[in-house]
């Protein structure tokens, strides 16, 4: 893992307004992704569901920009990396917080860690980036994984 956000996002795993009716569907979609990039195991996709399910990742923020961080164990993990969609409809994550709470999410940040004391610096990562209003508004209006790459890269280059 890198020490800005976009060092950690391929740009062949960033999808801008991706169709997803449900969490699996959004999931399977990034997990895949990433298998196929290299970055995970087989197992990655149905470990992260499992989790999930188990202990959600919705992060209400307010308005259009909840965000989920679905990730599982490190053992799935053959090199780290993020994965990242916006999504074109909010799709329910269950709340991190409240499990029985539904968050309407349309950003997705898919870690695969494989080290498990970066877990926290790359949850700290994600969570500076999201609290961005800003850029947060500026992901959700990108139109291709070009725009939201390019926005990335620059909040590295803003030392975040």
């Amino acid at each position: 893992m890198t020490d800005t956000l976009s060092g950690s996002v391929p740009h062949e795993a960033i999808f801008a307004n991706a169709e997803a009716s449900t969490r699996q569907e959004v999931i399977r979609l990034l997990g895949q992704r990433l298998t196929a990039l290299g970055y995970v195991r087989d197992s990655y996709v149905d470990a992260v569901l499992k989790r999930e399910a188990e202990l959600p990742t919705g992060l209400p923020m307010g308005g259009d920009s909840n965000v989920a961080v679905p990730h599982t164990d490190p053992k799935h993990v053959l090199r780290a990396g993020i994965a990242l969609a916006t999504l074109a409809k909010p799709v329910s994550f269950a709340n991190m917080e409240d499990p029985d709470e539904d968050v309407p999410v349309r950003i997705v940040f898919m870690l695969a860690i494989n080290d498990k004391d970066r877990q926290i610096e790359t949850l700290q990562q994600v969570l500076l980036t999201i609290q961005d209003e800003a850029l947060v508004a500026k992901m959700l209006l990108a139109k291709t994984a070009d725009d939201l790459h390019a926005l990335l890269r620059d909040v590295g280059k803003q030392g975040r």
